[in-house]
């Protein structure tokens, strides 16, 4: 049988709940994760649609909340959705936005935006127009 799912969810820490929800609740349903859960306690949307139990994304309060290298990066289908997407972040408050850019390092064809959410979580939107090539 062939997976079609690689991930089943992200469950991200922040030191503000209520403000991330503002930046999250923007930009998430913009990525397709439009079925909004959250409570007081959390942040949690759901991927849209399907048969099966859908993908979500999902962030917790952690006062304490220190960001890391770690990077999460979400798949858009063209380049003028990583565009589209890159002018939403910045007008919702994303820091640090780099691109949208086509990066060869990377591979040919590989052109994202990287940017940070108010916690300094690194975040990038890419969208992939050639495989990428170990070398």
């Amino acid at each position: 049988m062939k997976k079609t799912r690689y991930l089943d969810h992200v469950d991200l820490r922040v030191s503000d709940l209520k403000r991330a929800h503002k930046f999250y609740g923007k930009l998430l349903p913009a990525l397709g994760f439009t079925c909004d859960r959250s409570s007081g306690r959390w942040g949690i949307f759901y991927a849209a649609g399907g048969d099966k139990p859908e993908a979500f994304f999902g962030f917790t309060q952690d006062r304490r909340h220190q960001p890391n290298g770690t990077r999460l990066a979400f798949w858009a289908e063209t380049r003028e959705e990583v565009n589209r997407l890159a002018r939403l972040v910045r007008k919702i408050g994303g820091r640090r936005l780099e691109g949208p850019e086509v990066c060869r390092a990377y591979s040919r064809g590989y052109y994202a935006c990287f940017f940070e959410d108010p916690d300094g979580n690194k975040l990038e939107v890419c969208c992939r127009e050639s495989p990428i090539i170990p070398g």
